[in-house]
């Protein structure tokens, strides 16, 4: 049986993430001061207390779960095969793969989280969830909603359920055309930016900065790659596709049908919520799914 670590994304925080990890381990203890020597500030507190606004921050969620992330998977006794991470997740899976340690993730994740939120401060935009309809159907409704603005499809994470992302005006077109096509539920989500849309362009200059000068590691096993799609164990096709990810549709849908065939069976999810069991489920009814968030399931 071959097994591979996935990685959530953005929306998987909660109040109270790692604290009972805190509480119960001295080697987690010393990793999580170790993040907040890191970053420069406190996050452990917003992550243990809250308030939840300041936590569904981009700028401090993207941390968060890269540190809850990695954190859990120090603990993990499960040998794996490859790993895989949904947007935000990918770095979670690279650090996994070691392609790169712990600090260095952790500066990554920090600099993204603040060019993502600044970009959507300058280029307001939304996002929203399209259920029930083809992905051709999505595509088509962006297609013919873009003479509103930007939108195209910025998920595909199961089938029947996309995410599209732009402009205001072009998503909220996009959305009217949906239903018109088919889809059964259309819905806003709250987000602080056009996430893996053409808006979050201005971040991609200051991110390839810091990539560029990063030296990244032969990873230990294939990362499939949100881009492609694809397994990878190139350093610099990993770099650059985790730059283009910014800007271009995340592929999980794709990813884990491709991991699927290529031997892939039991599907662990590692860090906080389990969102990603649910999409890998739909995407390969015969996967073995789990996940492991709490310190009471790893210890």
């Amino acid at each position: 049986m071959k097994t591979a670590l996935v990685f959530p994304g953005q929306a998987s925080q909660y109040i109270g993430m790692t604290s009972d990890f805190y509480q119960s381990s001295s080697d987690a203890k010393i990793l999580l001061d170790r993040a907040n020597e890191i970053l420069g500030f406190n996050i452990l507190d917003v992550m243990f207390n809250g308030p939840e606004d300041s936590l569904k921050q981009t700028e401090i969620t993207q941390p968060a779960i890269f540190i809850h992330s990695i954190l859990v998977s120090r603990f993990l006794k499960t040998d794996f095969h490859a790993t895989a991470g949904h947007s935000l997740g990918e770095y979670s899976a690279l650090c996994a793969a070691g392609v790169f340690d712990f600090e260095t993730g952790l500066k990554l994740v920090r600099l993204r989280g603040e060019l993502m939120q600044k970009a959507g401060t300058e280029q307001p935009g939304t996002m929203a969830a399209i259920v029930g309809a083809s992905t051709q159907a999505v595509d088509e409704a962006c297609k013919e909603a873009s003479s509103e603005g930007i939108v195209q499809p910025a998920n595909f994470n199961s089938p029947g359920q996309i995410v599209i992302s732009g402009s205001i005006p072009g998503v909220k077109k996009a959305m009217e055309i949906a239903k018109t096509k088919g889809a059964k539920i259309v819905k806003e989500l709250v987000v602080s930016g056009a996430f893996h849309s053409p808006l979050m362009a201005s971040a991609s200059d200051k991110l390839g900065t810091a990539l560029n000068q990063t030296t990244f590691n032969q990873p230990k096993v294939p990362v499939y790659l949100n881009v492609t799609a694809a397994a990878s164990s190139d350093p610099k096709e990993i770099k650059s596709f985790l730059l283009k990810q910014l800007t271009s549709p995340v592929r999980w849908e794709e990813l884990i049908s491709n991991m699927s065939k290529d031997g892939i069976t039991n599907f662990v999810e590692v860090g906080p919520g389990k969102v990603l069991q649910g999409l890998v489920k739909r995407i390969v009814a015969t996967a073995e799914v789990s996940g492991f968030d709490k310190f009471s399931e790893v210890s």
